[in-house]
């Protein structure tokens, strides 16, 4: 199966891990005291306190900071069929997000003319794909079909099944490391995906600042 612009050079992705940094504490030994000279008077005793003069209570510790948990890489789940609104199209990989951001807007507008409202995050399923571009359903999960739909619009059902869970974080440029990360897992682990892959929007690619998408990509399995 080809994943989206393998053809390019690509760095590999790391998925980053929470990190933990753990801090010991150190004993210092105390200076060596220098003798007072001859006829020096010799220092007042230092006062004790005995324990009722003591604080009944040692000052609570500070909690230690939350450690955020990483995100799913090759997690295996099973993606459950909805009803979606759908529009195909093709595209190239120079102009690739705006034109699946176009196809996302024509399929929101049209829902909201129908006064429907979207029932999950939108979708894009890749059908196929080769180095200069590839095909594509464009997919928006509603709970009533809406009945006035233009006839580049069909209802349809959402991929279901065994699948790969994998969290993209950034921008789409820089999907191009996550696909090749996704490649040599599936190599390493020797799975069998299916020729489809889905991208599951959970920022809303028409309002959320492009470097700040987070995107699920689910790869079916056979």
């Amino acid at each position: 199966m080809n994943y989206p612009r393998l053809s390019r050079v690509a760095l590999f992705a790391i998925i980053p891990m929470a990190a933990i940094a753990l801090s010991a504490a150190r004993a210092q030994s105390p200076a060596p005291s220098t003798p007072a000279p001859p006829g020096t008077p010799a220092p007042p005793p230092a006062e004790t306190k005995s324990p009722g003069d003591l604080p009944s209570t040692a000052p609570a510790a500070p909690a230690p900071a939350p450690v955020q948990a990483a995100d799913p890489f090759g997690e295996q789940i099973t993606l459950t069929q909805k009803t979606v609104i759908a529009i195909k199209g093709t595209a190239n990989w120079d102009t690739a997000f705006e034109t699946l951001v176009g196809s996302l807007k024509t399929l929101a507008a049209e829902l909201e003319k129908e006064g429907g409202k979207a029932t999950g995050n939108s979708m894009i399923v890749y059908t196929s794909t080769d180095d200069t571009g590839f095909t594509y359903l464009a997919e928006i999960p509603v709970e009533q079909e809406p009945k006035n739909l233009p006839k580049t619009i069909n209802i349809a059902k959402s991929p279901d099944g065994k699948a790969l869970k994998f969290v993209h974080r950034g921008s789409y440029e820089n999907m191009d490391n996550t696909y090749e990360a996704i490649t040599n897992h599936l190599d390493d682990k020797k799975l069998e995906a299916k020729d489809t892959f889905i991208e599951e929007y959970i920022t809303d690619p028409l309002k959320t600042q492009d470097d700040k998408l987070v995107i699920n990509v689910y790869v079916p399995l056979k």
